[in-house]
């Protein structure tokens, strides 16, 4: 199947992105991240998506009224603006560096202990802080990792930013597998072999498994749960904390405990619900660092809060 045209408008948005980074770079790392989460942070409460961040909040945190909220969302459009502009600064980030920008990795021992190990491994992680720097930082303790991917829908700005991921990896890439069915296929293939994979599983899935996130039922991709337990492999959970501006730690955290009751699907039931019990864990620690922006949980609980 040949590839749809690139049309005018698709040129003028890939200029526009191009200029946007080469702005981002000429700031470097602290700046840009200040300049787009700062901008985000005004503009993007304003968008009609913040609507259903503030529901998602009334849903999974009902505690929390108004004005706590609006601040939340508020973070949570600063968090994804620093997290676009830091991307061109990935793969110029040191580690250990006493100030400024950087990132640092905690838990590195369980990617040494890993790697040392061998052999099939999952990464599992949801869209926290930024995300983004997961697969190079991971990279660079030897344990590099492939992952799904959702191509943008201008194919010139989609390189753009397969470049900038490409570069983040140096020298090691690895396969990014598109999303939907022969993705999935390709994947396990890829974990049968022994390959090492990374997956974002906070995200609804209409045909998943139903399980509870912030104590309501949500509907889970169960790809992850499903690999994990056909090859027995280890399940190691992650995430991206922001320190500052273009500053960041990786948490790893030890490899999960795979049910094994004798019951496939209970056991996938089980694993589904202790990566979102970790999710959520993590989300309710800083919750204006996870991207609140979709509608996580079934349709009817948003006509019941609209």
């Amino acid at each position: 199947m040949s590839a749809a045209p690139v049309t005018r408008l698709m040129r003028l948005e890939a200029w526009a992105a191009q200029r946007l980074l080469n702005l981002f770079l000429r700031m470097g790392p602290a700046r840009a991240s200040s300049f787009a989460g700062g901008l985000c942070r005004v503009l993007g409460p304003l968008l009609p998506v913040s609507k259903i961040a503030d529901r998602n909040l009334q849903l999974a945190i009902p505690e929390l009224d108004a004005v706590q909220r609006a601040r939340i969302v508020k973070g949570v459009w600063e968090n994804l603006g620093r997290t676009v502009g830091e991307l061109p600064h990935l793969s110029s980030l040191k580690e250990n560096t006493p100030s400024g920008p950087g990132f640092e990795v905690q838990g590195a021992d369980y990617l040494q202990e890993q790697a040392k190990r061998g052999g099939a491994v999952l990464f599992v992680s949801g869209h926290i802080g930024n995300w983004e720097m997961l697969p190079p930082g991971v990279a660079r303790h030897g344990t590099p990792f492939a992952s799904f991917y959702r191509a943008a829908g201008n194919p010139l700005i989609d390189g753009m930013i397969r470049d900038l991921r490409d570069a983040a990896m140096a020298p090691t890439p690895m396969p990014l597998f598109a999303k939907g069915a022969r993705g999935a296929r390709e994947a396990l293939a890829y974990v049968s072999k022994g390959g090492r994979l990374g997956m974002l599983v906070d995200q609804k899935m209409n045909d998943g498994v139903e399980a509870t996130f912030f104590g309501r039922p949500a509907m889970t991709a169960p790809a992850l749960a499903a690999m994990a337990l056909r090859y027995r492999c280890a399940v190691i959970p992650g995430y991206v904390e922001r320190l500052g501006p273009a500053r960041l730690r990786i948490v790893v955290e030890p490899p999960m405990a795979l049910p094994d009751t004798g019951d496939k699907k209970e056991d996938l039931r089980l694993l589904v619900q202790q990566v979102n019990d970790r999710l959520e864990s993590w989300i309710r620690r800083k919750p204006e660092s996870w991207l609140w922006l979709h509608r996580r949980w079934p349709k009817e609980l948003y006509k019941k809060h609209a």
